[in-house]
């Protein structure tokens, strides 16, 4: 009885992961079960319904932007599609598209790439760590680039994107409990090249200006040394994650 409850509460944490991390996961770790190789039975039934929920998803207003894609919109890393990551509204695609064309065009050979933006079923389920990005109405983006050769496309200072801090001041105490996580620990293992201002402040014009956009967060201290100036720029709050290594864009 106790090894059969065990096993149970097992096949229980490893469904609620899988679920937490991809949304579907979960549910080809169930069907496998009743296989004899279960890991092979995952894996390939993982796959099959990744497959599934691209067609899927449309008909409950959710699209992805594949990592199949080529042109000035990307997905940064291949983890956010194989986790599902990266499924929108129709509209937050188009805005992004739009975006990033913008910065393309008035310097050619830029890619804006994409980090987390929803999962493809259902509003209100958390795509954990964050707190919001719960109904496909927001994605953030990561910034652009440069070493001593000039911009690098398609290039963020973080493996995944995030964590790699721009320094700067913060009016912010230590408080908890808080997502603004410091890494101070981290971040000596990230290439030593620099934020590209040129980009990174066209890309947030070009989205501040776009009438669909309701917000987007960005530290103070980058707004002002970008010179940025927007109603819509927003502080995201000193409980919230830190945002001085991607920016956030909220639809109205």
């Amino acid at each position: 009885m106790g090894l059969s409850l065990l096993r149970i509460a097992l096949h229980a944490g490893i469904f609620a992961l899988l679920t937490v991390l991809t949304q579907i996961g979960g549910m080809a770790w169930v069907l496998a079960l009743f296989m004899r190789r279960r890991i092979v039975g995952f894996l390939t039934l993982y796959i099959l319904l990744s497959v599934a929920t691209l067609f899927v998803a449309p008909l409950f207003g959710r699209v992805a932007v594949t990592c199949w894609r080529d042109g000035p919109l990307q997905v940064q890393s291949w983890a956010y599609c194989a986790m599902n990551r990266t499924y929108m509204v129709p509209e937050l695609v188009e805005v992004l598209d739009d975006a990033a064309g913008d910065v393309a065009q008035a310097r050619p050979g830029t890619v804006t790439l994409l980090l987390d933006a929803g999962f493809p079923f259902g509003d209100g389920f958390p795509l954990l760590p964050h707190l919001s990005h719960s109904d496909g109405r927001r994605a953030d983006l990561a910034f652009f680039y440069q070493d001593e050769t000039g911009y690098l496309p398609g290039r963020a200072r973080s493996p995944i994107g995030y964590f790699a801090f721009e320094q700067g001041p913060t009016a912010c105490p230590k408080v908890w409990p808080t997502m603004r996580w410091e890494m101070g620990w981290l971040q000596p293992a990230f290439p030593d090249v620099t934020l590209e201002p040129e980009r990174t402040r066209s890309l947030v014009s070009a989205l501040a200006s776009d009438g669909r956009v309701s917000r987007l967060f960005l530290e103070p201290h980058l707004v002002q040394s970008l010179g940025l100036s927007s109603e819509k720029i927003r502080f995201q709050g000193c409980r919230a994650a830190r945002h001085d290594d991607h920016i956030h864009v909220d639809l109205r």
